[in-house]
């Protein structure tokens, strides 16, 4: 059988909060589904290296956070034991060894930074418990960070607390995550950050003007520290309310490559709907986005991925640039971060 251009790349998903699914089916007597859903959905879109985030639902951010996550990552430590197909990774290296082994690399995320409350130290306890890429709000406020739902309120960047997490999440490796973040955090992190960093799951606002997607400004200042933007390919109102195509998908590809570099770009998808339509019967809300506008995107689960290198193919792309943008440069970004101190 011939193989295509998605076939040979190393494919990377900066995004997949199937951690959120595989628990509530886990409470409920069902441990099967991970195996039975979305294993075979990581392999039929060619994951190799997943990034898990451990996102923190609004009935735990205040009260509950911390005990949350730490449930969440223990969860995802007991689904790698339980599964020999995958493998959480600490260091580029690891994922390396996993890969070549056949299995997919799993490294844990956490999106919000909630647990950490107004306590930077606990950004070293998340280390030790194996989170390589961490973001430090979602829509709302956190003591570190407000996220980009309050762009049109307060627009308050980062707190003295998240500058210290900054600074000490490039000092042991960890992977900034800017995605959620404001303007005006955006805008302190890059002044900041002296190493590449990440946008996990972002669109760009010259193509779909939205909160949550990022300005040409801030897509050149991401990529001259050398970070990748994640394209948020299954979150409709991020890529078009009204055509979200795999084609639209690629729309924002090109627009990154255009402004910035063909470097810069890579996936996020943020494969999300199955979780909202099992726990919450398929209704799902971002601040500042009216809930009626959602139409479901073609790029909806892993097993879509291959209808993005199918259009990059049809537009001409190169398999050099197609490699680039499945994988190749977030790979770079934790290859050079994850795990690897600055010893200041």
């Amino acid at each position: 059988m011939m193989t295509t251009p998605h076939d040979e790349a190393l494919v990377v998903d900066l995004h997949n909060d199937l951690i959120l699914l595989v628990d509530h089916f886990d409470q409920r007597g069902r441990p099967e589904h991970f195996a039975e859903f979305w294993l075979p959905e990581l392999r039929s879109g060619g994951v190799n290296v997943q990034v898990l985030p451990v996102f923190i639902e609004a009935q735990y951010q205040s009260e509950g956070a911390l005990r949350r996550t730490l449930l969440l990552i223990e969860r995802i430590h007991a689904l790698a034991a339980r599964h020999p197909e995958v493998a959480i990774c600490l260091t580029g290296a690891d994922v390396a060894a996993a890969v070549a082994a056949g299995r997919i690399a799993f490294v844990i995320g956490l999106e919000g930074a909630h647990a950490l409350g107004q306590d930077p130290e606990l950004i070293g306890t998340m280390y030790r418990v194996g989170a390589r890429v961490v973001s430090l709000a979602h829509l709302g406020r956190t003591h570190l960070a407000d996220g980009s739902g309050f762009d049109d309120s307060s627009r308050g960047g980062l707190t003295p607390q998240g500058f210290e997490v900054l600074a000490e999440m490039e000092r042991l490796g960890i992977v900034f995550d800017i995605s959620h973040l404001g303007v005006a955090g955006v805008d302190d992190v890059l002044a900041r950050a002296t190493r590449p960093l990440l946008a996990t799951h972002s669109g760009c606002r010259a193509i779909t003007d939205m909160h949550r997607n990022l300005s040409d400004e801030q897509i050149k200042g991401i990529a001259g520290l050398g970070g990748v933007i994640g394209v948020a390919a299954a979150i409709a109102p991020f890529i078009d309310p009204a055509r979200p195509t795999a084609a639209r998908v690629v729309d924002h590809i090109e627009h990154i490559a255009s402004v910035a570099s063909i470097d810069a770009v890579g996936l996020g998808p943020d494969f999300i709907d199955d979780y909202y339509a099992e726990v919450y019967g398929g209704r799902m809300e971002i601040m500042g986005v009216d809930a009626v506008e959602f139409v479901a995107a073609e790029v909806r689960r892993p097993s879509d991925l291959p209808k993005l290198t199918a259009e990059m193919v049809a537009r001409g792309f190169s398999q050099t640039d197609i490699a680039k943008v499945l994988g190749g440069n977030a790979m770079r970004v934790l290859d050079e971060v994850m795990g690897v101190g600055t010893g200041g």
